[in-house]
């Protein structure tokens, strides 16, 4: 789905970089493959969709280098049969990768504008598993069920046991755990009964969860 020749440069050199430092999980590199990243970017930003550049999106956010998601994504390890829960839509590019890994996917975001934008993306590429969502994540998603694998994209301040409850048995959560200083690392729960396993991953640029809030814009 790949249309231009840079495009197509740039997602060749990801994918060098990514096997370099040992991403070789060809499920995961066929799914970025077949999402195209231009279509989550601003018009003036798609030439570099495949940089590793930190990409502005709307309502003042940011996404995160694609080579850190995939990463992150890579850690999570989600399979064919898997529901997934992400907090932090952003742009929908996250969601559009994960419907490729998954069975279903379900996306929130506090503003509406990622949550409209990221549904006109699904659409204009095809996605019908994945469900967005304006709410507040902050505290769970009572009433959705149960998810085999659940994604934060904002940074917490102490463990967020409150999700523990919201994944299946041996289920993983993938969350940064805030720094301070602009910092935060990110850590890989794994449901043990009804407590969580963590093991620190890498670090990344911080940007912390908002509580309580569901914006308008």
């Amino acid at each position: 789905m790949i249309d231009t020749a840079t495009e197509k440069e740039g997602l060749a050199a990801l994918l060098l970089r990514l096997r370099a430092i040992g991403v070789d999980n060809n499920r995961l590199l066929g799914a970025v493959e077949n999402i195209p990243r231009s279509v989550f970017l601003f018009p003036e930003l798609r030439a570099d969709a495949y940089s590793s550049k930190v990409m502005p999106i709307d309502c003042g956010g940011f996404a995160e280098s694609i080579d850190v998601l995939v990463r992150i994504l890579n850690e999570l390890d989600v399979q064919s049969n898997h529901k997934v829960l992400e907090i932090g839509c952003g742009s929908g590019y996250s969601a559009a990768v994960l419907s490729k890994l998954s069975d279903r996917v379900l996306t929130i975001d506090r503003y509406k504008t990622h949550v409209s934008n990221a549904i006109e993306r699904f659409d204009h590429v095809g996605i019908t598993n994945v469900i967005a969502k304006q709410m507040d994540g902050s505290s769970g998603v009572e009433g959705e069920g149960m998810f085999d694998r659940i994604l934060v994209t904002a940074s917490f301040k102490e463990m967020p046991r409150q999700f523990v409850e919201h994944l299946t048995s041996s289920g993983v959560m993938i969350a940064p755990m805030s720094l301070g200083d602009g910092r935060a690392r990110i850590m890989r729960l794994t449901k043990i009964g009804s407590r969580f396993e963590r093991e620190d991953l890498f670090e990344i640029q911080d940007s912390p969860l908002i509580s309580n809030s569901a914006a308008a814009l």
